[in-house]
């Protein structure tokens, strides 16, 4: 992770860092980061394991810029795949200067939180380590008498700088939170220019944005083995400003042919449906017409093979 970029403040007191957002997966952490920024720079979905890297999230006010880092889920890892997540969480979690410890309302605390609490307790030791705010997320799930308990539950699971209760879809606590974060950063200059909103690539924004639709619907065991890469993007020639055209080429990689024709669709049904959501998306984020170009291929066992990670960009 590079924490160099900065720009010039005039503000003495300006502050700016690093929150890092973890939890196990499907924990409400990419939606609480999109209604932070104010903006989508995070793919959300119902199925576990959504993120696969970091997302950077940029908040710029008048006195701070905080910069959210969503990480994976943390998990006990069964694959390489899954090993290599993790350490990127741990990774990431040494140089933030404050953690989220997202806990959904909705659910008991669990093995899974239990975990993740004991991976904090050892990076978090010492007057050095970054503090952790616990935020039971989804609270507008869950009635007050259930929401009350699990803020014990959570009180009882470790020590917190602060618990707070939000409701990223509702917004509710969400700027609090923000201020909450905002307090736990060192005094320093602006790190992204003012305006910007994430500093991911816009062809891995594009390859989220294809798998977050294409995990709509799909079987249990299918968000763990899809993974999309861009293989061309760019402008098409010979078009005037006034009708441009982003022509996009991408693969979705599943591990088995019987995954492929799930996700193909009969007489490519459910591909037509992926291509003409992630399109949507994909041209609000770019603000031009797409014209997109989604094939499936069979890339057996990646999430165990390091070769196939590797060409995945894991």
């Amino acid at each position: 992770m590079q924490t160099d970029r900065r720009t010039d403040v005039t503000n003495a007191h300006f502050k700016s860092g690093f929150a890092c957002l973890v939890g196990r997966p499907n924990a409400g952490k990419s939606t609480l980061t999109n209604a932070l920024v104010g903006q989508k720079v995070a793919i959300t979905s119902g199925r576990p394991q959504t993120t696969r890297h970091t997302v950077r999230g940029i908040i710029t006010r008048e006195d701070a810029q905080l910069i959210l880092i969503d990480t994976p889920g943390l998990h006990r890892p069964r694959t390489l795949l899954g090993e290599r997540l993790n350490t990127l969480v741990s990774d990431t979690l040494a140089e933030v200067d404050v953690i989220v410890f997202c806990l959904p309302a909705d659910q008991r605390i669990g093995p899974g939180d239990r975990y993740i609490a004991a991976q904090l307790a050892g990076v978090t030791g010492g007057r050095r380590g970054p503090r952790v705010v616990a935020v039971a997320t989804k609270s507008d799930l869950v009635a007050p008498e259930r929401l009350a308990e699990h803020l014990i539950e959570i009180s009882e699971l470790g020590s917190w700088e602060q618990i707070v209760p939000v409701s990223a879809t509702g917004g509710y606590q969400v700027d609090h939170l923000a201020d909450v974060l905002v307090k736990e950063l060192p005094e320093g200059p602006m790190l992204y220019p003012e305006g910007e909103l994430t500093d991911e690539p816009e062809a891995v924004m594009v390859a989220e944005l294809v798998r977050e639709a294409a995990l709509e619907g799909v079987r249990d065991e299918l968000p763990h083995s899809l993974a999309v890469v861009v293989e061309e993007m760019g402008l098409r020639d010979g078009r005037d400003e006034s009708h441009r055209l982003v022509d996009i080429h991408a693969i979705i990689y599943v591990e088995r042919p019987s995954q492929k024709a799930i996700i193909i669709g009969k007489s490519g049904s459910r591909l037509r449906s992926v291509g003409t959501k992630a399109r949507v998306e994909i041209e609000r984020l770019l603000g031009d017409r797409v014209y997109l170009d989604l094939h499936v291929k069979v890339a057996k066992d990646w999430q165990r093979d390091p070769k196939q990670l590797a060409k995945l960009g894991f």
